[in-house]
């Protein structure tokens, strides 16, 4: 069997500020205990509502943010134990498109100057021959050479979004992260986007890609989807059981429809506002963190839930045994 490309082992993330009028010291767990597997040529979706520990957990994959505990491995090689300078020619195998495509351009440099330093500062290229190479780039995801002469604030939302796919893609890297690349663009927008990342992959083939869709759109992207509630992963399956299955979903707490569509009804989104008060991510619960009472147990107050296999390639964090008899 081939081993994964990027492997996350018993990771968590904490956070410490200030918290309540007394400003008293607080720790707040933005990821908790994650083991996740990505392989190589596939596409897996992490999905979850707002603060639920996705951007984090993305960063944390790529070593932007040092794990608090536990290990990130990148083709066999555990992050934390490589050296400065190892780590740092690592990373053009390793890239991230940002939710806001504004605040990872410089707004005082062309955009062609900030994709053709991926390409000379690592010495893959020349200027020359790194001019052509962002050229090539921009035609490929629709824009013409002579965007590269312009300023941030001169494109809108999709070639903005476009051009930070050219600075992600001139280092050909092996792992993409997308951090909800298509939340702050309109619908039609985000059709043009979600179309864009797909010739991005059938382009450039990288070897593995983890997107944070907030919206179903990410079923057209991801092959496999893991759904996140207070920084744990409590659910885990492909695409169809995940996003187009007709069913409620099998963790109590996270309603994946819910977790990736906006377009709940009001009703549903005043008790999902309701139950989310009811837990701080300051103050984790220290048990089941599904907060539907209706349908605790007596073990959920007792312990926290590990993910379980139910079918080949789904798993789900409960305890509850009619969870099981559902899926069958």
């Amino acid at each position: 069997m081939t081993a994964p490309l990027v492997r996350a082992e018993n990771v968590s993330r904490s956070f410490v500020g200030r918290s309540g009028w007394l400003a008293r010291r607080a720790e707040v767990k933005a990821v908790r205990e994650v083991d996740l597997t990505i392989g190589r040529g596939e596409a897996l979706g992490v999905v979850g509502e707002s603060g639920c520990g996705k951007s984090t957990l993305g960063r944390m994959l790529l070593h932007l943010l040092p794990p608090t505990s536990g290990s990130v491995l990148f083709d066999g090689r555990a992050l934390h134990d490589l050296t400065p300078a190892t780590r740092r020619r690592m990373r053009a195998r390793m890239q991230m498109i940002f939710q806001d495509p504004y605040a990872s351009l410089d707004p005082r440099r062309r955009t062609g100057e900030q994709i053709a330093d991926g390409i000379m500062i690592p010495a893959l290229a020349d200027r020359t021959e790194a001019r052509a190479r962002v050229a090539d780039l921009l035609q490929r995801v629709g824009l013409d050479p002579v965007h590269g002469d312009r300023l941030p604030h001169e494109f809108s939302g999709r070639p903005a979004s476009a051009c930070c796919h050219c600075a992600r893609a001139r280092t050909k890297p092996d792992f993409i992260v997308a951090d909800e690349p298509v939340s702050a663009l309109d619908v039609s927008v985000q059709a043009q986007i979600v179309t864009l990342l797909c010739r991005f992959a059938f382009q450039f083939r990288p070897r593995a890609s983890l997107y944070q869709p907030r919206s179903a759109c990410g079923a057209h992207l991801c092959e496999r989807v893991v759904v996140m509630y207070l920084g744990r992963v409590v659910e885990e399956g492909n695409v169809s059981e995940i996003f187009r299955a007709p069913a409620p979903s099998l963790h109590p707490r996270a309603d994946r429809r819910d977790a990736v569509d906006p377009r709940a009804g009001r009703v549903l989104a005043r008790r999902c506002c309701r139950e989310n008060c009811r837990t701080r991510p300051h103050r984790p619960p220290a048990a089941c963190s599904a907060p539907a009472a209706r349908m605790r147990l007596p073990p959920c107050a007792e312990s926290i839930p590990v993910l379980r296999q139910i079918a080949p390639g789904r798993r789900v964090a409960c305890l509850r045994d009619d969870v099981v008899a559902q899926h069958g």
